[in-house]
């Protein structure tokens, strides 16, 4: 640990400071600023040779500048004799675009970020509930992608929900709903969106019986809260009786507030790994959880060269 150290860029300093917190060491100084042209200007303003360096730098909105002040900041501490650098990266943006669909004539923008991560001298990616498993692959360098469930699955214990069932909000999210129902010990319910014809809106199908039940949305991120509202709507018509939603990345831009509010979804509860913006601060149907203590525990074992998977086990 003596050799450990933990900076931040300029997209999630509340998280690093909470992390910093549960590791009882201080927040690295460095200046990470723009020129007045925009360009991104950063300063380590400590001594960092030999040490094992930890950037926490979610790639959120605006992202751009999030991920330009991560590839900036690695190359400063790698010109100035890090031993180490881990960039852990709480919510990995443009994680969506990870495969040309039908062969389309688009970037897999996944592995171009992948690449500039590597090339700039990050030696390591630490990141939580990674949109697609399969991006771990781009790289050339290990990744630990950590889970978010148990934070989650915490809090729902707490709640002491009745008659508690998880929902996954579409067929792909399915394998992380069974995960979290299987954690729980309860039942697990799907909705398989599909269009019946062409030019028809889509139909939400549910696979599982929900009449009177508490029936919990799992997902890995929420960003227009489009699909999760919707499929709120259909397990209310087909009689549950409350819906909540759970997500780990509360991307939440667009209109996603006024969906929100406009939706019959009783509650929305997040983490951390992405700041929340004022209006959803003032959402009173949306609820944050801190996720600082399962990444510096994660940070804490990769410093000390011990087990990640033993976390969750």
């Amino acid at each position: 640990m003596s050799k450990m150290m933990v900076f931040t860029g300029n997209a999630n300093p509340d998280l690093a400071r909470r992390v910093v917190r549960q590791l009882h060491i201080p927040l690295g100084d460095v200046s990470v600023g723009k020129f007045s042209d925009g360009e991104i200007s950063t300063e380590i303003n400590e001594n960092v040779r030999g040490k094992d360096v930890f950037i926490i730098q979610p790639t959120c909105a605006p992202t751009n500048d999030n991920l330009m002040e991560l590839v900036v900041m690695a190359d400063a501490f790698r010109r100035s004799s890090a031993s180490r650098i881990t960039a852990v990266i709480p919510y990995f943006g443009y994680a969506r675009q990870d495969r040309r669909p039908r062969s389309a004539r688009v970037a897999i923008s996944a592995k171009v970020v992948a690449d500039m991560l590597t090339v700039v001298g990050i030696d390591r990616v630490l990141t939580v509930d990674l949109h697609a498993d399969q991006i771990q692959g781009f790289f050339d360098i290990p990744v630990d992608n950590i889970y978010g469930s148990p934070v989650l699955v915490d809090d729902i214990e707490d709640q002491r929900f009745e008659n508690l069932m998880i929902v996954s909000p579409d067929i792909g999210g399915v394998v992380r709903a069974r995960a979290v129902a299987k954690s729980l010990g309860v039942d697990l319910g799907i909705i398989d969106k599909r269009r019946e014809k062409a030019n028809h809106s889509e139909v939400m199908h549910i696979i599982g019986d929900v009449e009177g039940r508490t029936c919990i949305l799992v997902d890995d991120m929420v960003d227009t809260a489009g699909t999760l509202c919707h499929a709120a709507k259909a397990l209310k018509e087909h009689g549950a009786a409350k819906v909540y939603a759970y997500c780990t990345h509360p991307v939440l831009s667009g209109r996603a507030i006024e969906n929100i509010e406009k939706s019959v979804l009783d509650e929305l509860v997040v983490t951390n790994t992405v700041p929340l913006s004022a209006a959803a601060q003032a959402c009173d149907r949306i609820r944050q959880l801190d996720i600082a203590p399962v990444v510096a525990e994660a940070v804490r074992r990769i410093s000390n060269e011990e087990s990640i998977s033993a976390m969750f086990r």
